[in-house]
């Protein structure tokens, strides 16, 4: 589903009006102010045209994968999860003993669940 809150967010990181971000994708500031309202969903081609000129995925804007954003030194770059991986994440994170082993020595652990599993 797509998730307007997000398109108005990055638009507004880029110093974007909604007049602008329309211009360089080909639509009305109204359609760009109907998808921010989640009123209207873009078409695929406007789709893919708004995630590559806000530096994004489709996935994002479509709220299927989460997006974070590290700064290392003066890099900046965006980093996708997708809501699967959140998913395990949050469930290794109730088994506390399993999660503080997995983070002292991952490749150890999931080395023994793949012999346990294969």
């Amino acid at each position: 589903m797509f998730d307007g809150e997000r398109l108005r967010k990055l638009r507004i990181e880029r110093g974007l009006t909604q007049q602008q971000l329309g211009d360089l994708v080909n639509v009305t500031k109204v359609s760009i102010c109907c998808y921010e309202k989640n009123n209207r969903t873009p078409n695929i081609e406007t789709l893919i045209d708004l995630a590559q000129i806000l530096n994004t995925t489709p996935n994002y804007l479509l709220n299927s994968e989460a997006s974070m954003k590290f700064r290392e030194d003066e890099d900046e770059y965006n980093v996708a999860v997708s809501k699967e991986d959140i998913e395990i994440i949050l469930e290794l994170r109730k088994h506390y003993e399993l999660y503080s082993k997995l983070k002292e020595n991952p490749k150890r652990i999931i080395d023994k669940l793949d012999k346990t599993f294969n």
